[in-house]
């Protein structure tokens, strides 16, 4: 049993301090440099009056898990870290702590197991009998149950206490997990990208269209239909594709590295810039080597033909002449064509550091050597 220091009254709102933890040789110790940091959360959760002292429990007894066929997890000390602390860090993990003999538990439980079914993987439900498992409970400050704690990122976000009528969890749930939507659209843009890596642009392109009409919002997923269509010389589709968050442009970076992409289209197409243009560009800037307005007239015009990297060349001639010309211009177009030609970032196993494009480096190296001069 819990020990009766662990008590507080049902009526009470619970400060509760949580730690992240690791298991350690059959314990719970904090977490060692490399993995996640240590750090204290302190969450109130309102207390509820289907909750129940963890000190009435003396009388009663049950041998297995509220609801007749569960589907949650048992956690115990020795699968806390892989099952909650890990899980959370792909998918929102759902603690309750529960016990036996308790009543308002057997009420929450199927509600709980319900809404992950019926969530179909947008969060992982996991159970911790606080009887058997008091070190944890312990830990987590338990002080009535059922309380559920709701992990993110290996971080407990939120939390309630009290056997919730399902629409009180499910609106509880709402506020942290994401949508169906969203899900549907992240999977669609996974399959998209592993499509555009074999070379399949107009799967990648189905793929990313359907993404973006299932969740408008998913900006990631926009970014990759816009630049694709880009690439791809679909100039009037990628407008109108784009115009729902031209808005966001200014304050996102990766909208805003799209953005600055159209306008060269926009100034070739409207300066009549053709190919002879770069001869023209070579001979003003060879009379004046701080002639910048042409300078970054030809960065734009290479834009415009996707050469990024002579692109880049060109406006780094500006930076090292002067760096703060024209509010920044040549600093800020530099930094959207790496945005714009940073590859997906490739799989690798958990813990790993994906590799870094070459070409991305090597340029990334040369602004910061310049900026820095």
């Amino acid at each position: 049993m819990v020990s009766q220091s662990l008590l507080e009254p049902m009526t009470t709102p619970i400060w509760m301090g949580f730690m992240v933890l690791e298991v350690l040789g059959g314990g719970l110790g904090p977490l060692h440099r490399g993995r996640w940091n240590p750090r204290f959360y302190f969450l109130r959760f309102p207390s509820w009056r289907g909750a129940v002292s963890m000190g009435q429990n003396s009388a009663q007894t049950a041998s297995q898990a509220p609801g007749a066929h569960t589907i949650m997890i048992d956690v115990t000390v020795e699968n806390f870290e892989a099952e909650v602390v890990a899980a959370s860090m792909n998918v929102p993990v759902l603690v309750d702590f529960w016990a036996p003999w308790c009543g308002p538990c057997k009420s929450l439980g199927p509600i709980l197991e319900k809404l992950e079914t019926e969530y179909a993987g947008r969060f992982k439900l996991v159970k911790i009998d606080s009887d058997q498992e008091q070190q944890i409970a312990g830990m987590f400050g338990i002080r009535s149950i059922p309380t559920c704690v709701l992990l993110m990122n290996g971080q407990p976000v939120d939390g309630f206490t009290g056997a919730l009528p399902e629409g009180q969890v499910r609106a509880f749930l709402d506020k942290h997990v994401p949508t169906a939507e969203a899900v549907a659209a992240e999977a669609q843009e996974e399959e998209a990208l592993d499509a555009l890596a074999e070379g399949d642009t107009d799967t990648a392109l189905e793929k990313l269209q359907h993404a973006v009409v299932t969740d408008p919002s998913n900006d990631d997923a926009r970014f990759d239909y816009v630049k694709l269509l880009l690439q791809l010389g679909r100039e009037d589709d990628a407008k109108v594709a784009f115009a729902p968050v031209i808005a966001k442009a200014a304050t996102a970076r990766k909208l805003g590295a799209l953005k600055s992409w159209m306008d060269a289209l926009d100034f070739v197409a409207t300066g009549a810039y053709g190919e002879s243009a770069g001869a023209e560009f070579d001979a003003k800037i060879a009379a004046n080597k701080r002639d910048f307005d042409t300078r970054f007239a030809r960065a734009r015009w290479l834009m415009a033909q996707q050469r990024w990297t002579e692109a880049m060349d060109e406006l780094l001639e500006i930076l090292m002449r002067d760096k703060a010309w024209s509010e920044e211009a040549a600093r800020k177009t530099y930094v959207a064509i790496l945005e714009i030609i940073e590859p997906p970032k490739v799989k690798v196993a958990e813990g790993q550091i994906p590799p870094e494009d070459p070409v991305v480096a090597t340029y990334r190296r040369r602004l910061s050597s310049v900026v820095l001069s």
